[in-house]
């Protein structure tokens, strides 16, 4: 079956891609950072010829819950002034962990909106401003490695993928993995979404949250949840009509979840009677390799081959990006 969204989407705006000598800034939106990863993650972006600032708060530890990167002020500080910044041409997130939805509502997403568009980098936790910014600014992203995360510092296809995303998107629009099967066949088209599985039930009744999926192509991946915990949250963005006319979904790595059967089990149980096709493993999220997938553009999803296949590149040229400055700006 070839599947088609109600209205096809046209996706979101797509930001400039990277040149050598463009200017990144690392922020910590989330959990605490290792030093040591924070500095290996910054020499591997400045290996690929980019300027890389640290923004002031990335190394900060909240002074009371261990688990958070500073307080939530200073890390929405770090974000908002990184993207208002016409110096700045991408935002990469050191790590995930939690806490970018304490801090997201203190984003002045006014101001964001009115700035031209930039490339914003990252995953897990991260899928929490992936949602926002499609939603509230209407900006493409990519679901890719962080700089301080093990499979970017240790996995050199995981890093290259990313790199030639960032820097040359139009030879990264297949994607695919050695270990994407047919869970259930058939083709659709619809425009990318999702991220991390609990993140996206968390969403739930915020004020990012999208009605529902309808007419995209549903990433969902995660980790460290067991079968029972994926039956759940699943059933809850059924129940909640987040899945209600999905066209297709795209599942990821499910690293710690338990055996791969009965996850595959859960999946195609809950799943399945939606009856869009869906693809099982196809390579990206918690896993020691992973691939850097676009949210908010086209793509054609094909089961039975295993393939998602991007009708848009990411990212587009420089001169191209709307209301942009001159090619070249902030270097």
């Amino acid at each position: 079956m070839d599947q088609h969204p109600t209205t096809p989407g046209r996706g979101l705006t797509r930001p400039p891609h990277l040149r050598p000598g463009d200017h990144v800034t690392v922020i910590a939106p989330s959990s605490p950072i290792d030093p040591q990863r924070l500095t290996a993650g910054a020499e591997v972006l400045r290996s690929w010829g980019l300027r890389v600032t640290v923004a002031p708060h990335v190394l900060d530890t909240h002074p009371v819950l261990g688990h958070l990167a500073g307080t939530d002020a200073d890390r929405a500080a770090d974000l908002q002034t990184a993207w208002l910044d016409p110096a700045v041409d991408a935002v990469i997130c050191a790590r995930g962990g939690y806490g970018v939805h304490r801090m997201a509502d203190l984003l002045d997403w006014d101001a964001m909106r009115a700035v031209p568009p930039k490339v914003l980098v990252g995953f897990s936790d991260v899928t929490s401003l992936h949602e926002a910014f499609a939603q509230r600014l209407g900006v493409a992203t990519l679901h890719g490695p962080m700089s301080a995360a093990a499979s970017f510092l240790t996995d050199g296809p995981t890093a290259e993928h990313l790199r030639r995303t960032l820097f040359e998107p139009a030879a990264t629009t297949v994607l695919t993995s050695s270990t994407a099967t047919t869970l259930v066949p058939g083709r659709a088209r619809g425009t990318t979404a999702g991220g991390c599985l609990t993140v996206l039930t968390a969403e739930r009744g915020t004020p990012a949250a999208r009605p529902s999926f309808a007419g995209s192509i549903l990433l969902l991946e995660d980790v460290n949840e067991h079968p029972y915990q994926l039956d759940r949250l699943l059933t809850q963005l059924l129940r909640s009509g987040a899945l209600d006319g999905v066209a297709g979904i795209a599942l990821g790595s499910w690293d710690g979840c338990g055996r791969p059967e009965r996850v595959r089990d859960v999946m195609l149980d809950r799943l399945g009677p939606l009856g869009v096709p869906i693809v099982w493993e196809l390579g990206f999220g918690h896993a020691a390799s992973t691939l850097t997938v676009p949210l908010g553009v086209p793509a054609l999803l094909d089961a039975d081959t295993g393939t998602l296949t991007l009708e848009q590149p990411a990212l587009v040229p420089p001169a191209a990006a709307p209301h942009g400055t001159t090619p070249g700006s902030g270097r």
